[in-house]
C-alpha cells in the first residue's frame, strides 16, 4: 500500500518539476540573450537568494546584522562589476565575508555565513564577467546548457539504468550510471553550441564542456553534504517541484566559479576572465 501511494507522489514531484522548468528554463534563456541590466539583476537576485538559503540552512537569522552585512556585500559587488572595477568589487566580498564572521562572533556560525558570503560573491562575479567578456552569449549559452542537461540527464539515467551509487553517505539516489551518463550527454550538447556558434575547434570545447559537468556535479554534492550535515530535505521551499534557489543552481554556482579561475589562471582579466581559455 505505502508503494502505491507514493508513485503518485513521484510522479506529482516529476510533474512540478517539468511545469517550473518549461517556465523558468525559457525565461533564464531570454534574459541571458538580454543581457545588460535585466541580466545583472537576475544573477544578483539570484545570488542574494541563494545566500539567503544558506544562511537559513546554517543557522544565520535572516534579519540579523550578521546575515545584513552579507547582502550588501553582494549588492556593492554587483554595482562595482557593472562599474567596471571587478578588482574593488571583489575587495569588498572579502571584507565582507570578514565582516559575516565578526558580526558571527568568529564562531562556527560565523564561520559557515563567511563561506556562504564568499561563495554566493565569486559565483555572481563569476557569472556577470562571463556575460561580459568577449564571446560572452555564447559562452554563457553554453554553460547553462552544460549545466542543465548533465542535471537532466544524470536524474533520468540513473533512474532507468540504476547501479552503484556515486555517493550514499551524502546523496543516495546518484548513481555512477546517472553521473557518466549527464557527463556524455552535456559535453555532446557542449560540443553542439560551439558548433552552430561556429568555433575553429570543437576539442578545446568538449574538454572544458567534460570538466564543467564533472564540477557541476561536485557542487551538486557539496550541497547535499552541507544539507545532510544540518539534516535539512530542501534548501527552501521557493520552486514547486524542486525545491530552492541552492538545489537548482547549486552545480551552476560551481561550475561558473570553475571557469572563471581556470580563465584567470590561463591569461584571462578580471574583466573577461573567459578570454584566458583561448576558446574559437
Amino acid at each position: 500500500m505505502a508503494n502505491s501511494e507514493e508513485t503518485p507522489k513521484k510522479l506529482s514531484d516529476l510533474g512540478l518539476r517539468l511545469i517550473s522548468a518549461v517556465i523558468l528554463g525559457p525565461l533564464v534563456l531570454f534574459i541571458t540573450y538580454w543581457g545588460g541590466f535585466p541580466y545583472k539583476l537576475l544573477v544578483l537576485v539570484a545570488a542574494i537568494l541563494f545566500l539567503w538559503e544558506w544562511f537559513t540552512i546554517t543557522g544565520t537569522p535572516e534579519k540579523s546584522p550578521t546575515a545584513s552585512a552579507g547582502f550588501v556585500s553582494l549588492i556593492l559587488l554587483s554595482v562595482l562589476e557593472y562599474a567596471d572595477m571587478p578588482l574593488s568589487g571583489l575587495g569588498i566580498l572579502v571584507l565582507g565575508a570578514i565582516g559575516t564572521f565578526a558580526l558571527g562572533g568568529f564562531s562556527r556560525t560565523g564561520r559557515w555565513a563567511a563561506e556562504g558570503v564568499l561563495y554566493s560573491g565569486l559565483a555572481l562575479y563569476a557569472l556577470l564577467s562571463v556575460r561580459d567578456g568577449a564571446g560572452g552569449l555564447v559562452f554563457s549559452f553554453f554553460l547553462l546548457i552544460v549545466i542543465w542537461a548533465t542535471d537532466i540527464f544524470a536524474y533520468f539515467t540513473g533512474r532507468a539504468l540504476g547501479g552503484p551509487k556515486l555517493w550514499k553517505k551524502v546523496s543516495p539516489k546518484k548513481t555512477w550510471s546517472g553521473a557518466i551518463g549527464g557527463l556524455v550527454v552535456s559535453s555532446l550538447l557542449g560540443v553542439g553550441i560551439a558548433y552552430v556558434a561556429g568555433a575553429q575547434s570543437l576539442f578545446p570545447w568538449a574538454i572544458l564542456a567534460a570538466a564543467l559537468s564533472i564540477v557541476s556535479q561536485a557542487g551538486d554534492l557539496l550541497e547535499s553534504a552541507i544539507k545532510r550535515r544540518f539534516d535539512v530535505k530542501d534548501s527552501s521551499r521557493l520552486i514547486p517541484g524542486h525545491g530552492g534557489i541552492m538545489d537548482r543552481i547549486d552545480g551552476l554556482v560551481a561550475a561558473a566559479i570553475f571557469a572563471v579561475i581556470i580563465g584567470l589562471i590561463s591569461g584571462g582579466t578580471f574583466t573577461d576572465p573567459i578570454a584566458g581559455l583561448g576558446l574559437g
